[in-house]
């Protein structure tokens, strides 16, 4: 899973120091401050700008929101759970002293409502600077959305696919403007099994969730290719291991060895506040406005897994996702 790839990854950089620096009280502080991983510096302003960001009544994505409302953007919280919602709104706008903080509904996991809310942002906005595309859901049970596909990838890319490109001509009229999506390393091990996008053939919900993170970097590669030309500019990045509600599945379905095992490591993982870090980068830094495509990760450019850049796959999962949702 990500965090055992995530604790190989350091060990495997630091194995000479690590049976040292272990067994002291600066060994953990090490891997504490290597796990934090890069902070956003960049001062840009973005008064005057609109950011929408989905699943930001929670985790990274509120602290995103936070971070973009201080900056002077009005921001919108696409989110499923309305109530959870206009709590959080309350809160963004005291800590970032931007009242222009506004919701909006999304079930992500519903086609229909993926499409009102691009219908409703196109006649009450003028404008659109920032799609933040960071909902996402890990180690749901076996199910399906309402429209019949399996959970991870209808939620963590479908749902984000019709999104995106039902607001691409606002995000176009708003150039330079820019898409982040939120990935993940566990793309790394993952693929998209093509003749079986549902994962019927098996059982693992893990590998869902990485199929659905694939998809996420492939999308952003095709996406970047076509909106080449038109000031609008896309990003995937892995926020690293992060403490948040996404995991709420996680843990029941670990087995006991799993669970005290990960139990010492939780403490190491990033804040909230730490793992939006990338996501700001991705969105705001000066440095990326003629960069379009890459993948990111700890507020640097990361080389995405082979098959992640894999044009032949990207394209073939534009046009199979297009005609899934109905854009084809």
């Amino acid at each position: 899973m990500e965090v055992f790839t995530r604790v190989k990854e350091f060990a495997k950089e630091h194995t000479t120091g690590l049976a040292i620096v272990l067994i002291t009280g600066t060994g953990l502080i090490t891997i504490r401050r290597w796990m934090a991983g890069g902070v956003c510096r960049s001062k840009a302003r973005l008064d005057g700008k609109t950011a929408l960001i989905t699943g930001a009544n929670t985790g990274i994505g509120k602290e995103t929101a936070v971070d973009l409302a201080g900056r002077g953007a009005r921001v919108i919280l696409a989110c499923r759970d309305m109530g959870r919602a206009n709590r959080a709104a309350d809160e963004i706008r005291k800590r970032s002293g931007n009242g222009n903080v506004v919701v909006k509904q999304l079930d992500l996991a519903s086609l229909q409502s993926a499409r009102a809310l691009a219908a409703d942002v196109k006649a009450s906005e003028e404008r659109l600077d920032i799609l933040i595309n960071n909902a996402g859901i890990i180690m749901t049970p076996k199910s399906r959305t309402e429209d019949g596909f399996e959970t991870h990838f209808g939620v963590n890319h479908l749902g984000h696919f019709l999104l995106t490109n039902s607001l691409l001509d606002l995000l176009k009229k708003s150039a330079p403007s820019r898409v982040v999506n939120v990935s993940s390393l566990a793309h790394e091990t993952a693929q998209i099994h093509f003749d079986d996008l549902n994962m019927d053939g098996d059982s693992d919900d893990f590998n869902s969730y990485k199929q659905s993170k694939l998809a996420n970097v492939l999308f952003s590669r095709e996406l970047a290719k076509r909106l080449e030309g038109t000031g609008v500019t896309v990003y995937s990045l892995h926020p690293g291991l992060v403490y948040t509600e996404i995991a709420r599945h996680l843990w029941p379905s670990l087995a006991l060895w799993q669970r005290l095992f990960l139990q010492p490591i939780m403490v190491l993982a990033k804040s909230p506040w730490e793992g939006a870090q990338t996501t700001i980068y991705c969105a705001v830094d000066e440095s990326l406005q003629n960069t379009s495509g890459l993948y990111y990760s700890d507020c640097a450019p990361k080389q995405a897994a082979p098959q992640a850049c894999d044009d032949a796959a990207a394209k073939k999962l534009w046009d199979i996702s297009a005609s899934m949702v109905g854009l084809a």
